[in-house]
């Protein structure tokens, strides 16, 4: 039965047919698993970030300085290592957070509870730090 209304029990089927929990041990554990995914999320959101920047700054310290030259050879290239990692590390980030989505809409009260606790430990571990500043202005996900 799907609710369309949040509901607290620990009897929930969760994103497969087969993550269904009927125990209290089996409940416990896929909050605990709603835990730690989205910190995991938000540490990815960080590396992102982290590679982000630490490719600006190896941009603008690039001692090549024909502009012809410069796209081609340095780490700022079209198809760069850095803009490929960096384009993973979003996909896969991406899917996490479709799939957290998709958890959340099972409408259980300790789903959701613990997703947003989740994501807020993960914040505070992991993207509080003052480098959040520049990159809010040029992130458009809410979610982020």
């Amino acid at each position: 039965m799907m609710h369309m209304t949040f509901y607290w029990s620990r009897q929930v089927t969760l994103l497969f047919d087969s993550w269904s929990t009927t125990t209290w041990l089996s409940y416990a554990l896929t909050l605990l698993a709603c835990l730690i995914v989205p910190a995991f999320y938000q540490y990815l959101e960080d590396l992102r970030v982290r590679l982000r920047l630490a490719s600006s700054a190896a941009k603008a310290s690039d001692p090549i300085q024909t502009p012809l030259l410069r796209g081609k050879l340095s780490a700022g290239g079209k198809f760069s290592a850095v803009k490929l990692a960096g384009a993973v590390i979003f996909a896969v980030n991406s899917a996490i957070g479709y799939m957290l989505m998709l958890a959340v809409m099972s409408f259980n009260g300790g789903v959701f509870v613990a997703i947003v606790v989740g994501l807020a430990v993960g914040y505070l571990l992991f993207r509080s730090g003052e480098d959040d500043v520049t990159v809010a202005v040029e992130n458009p996900c809410a979610c982020a």
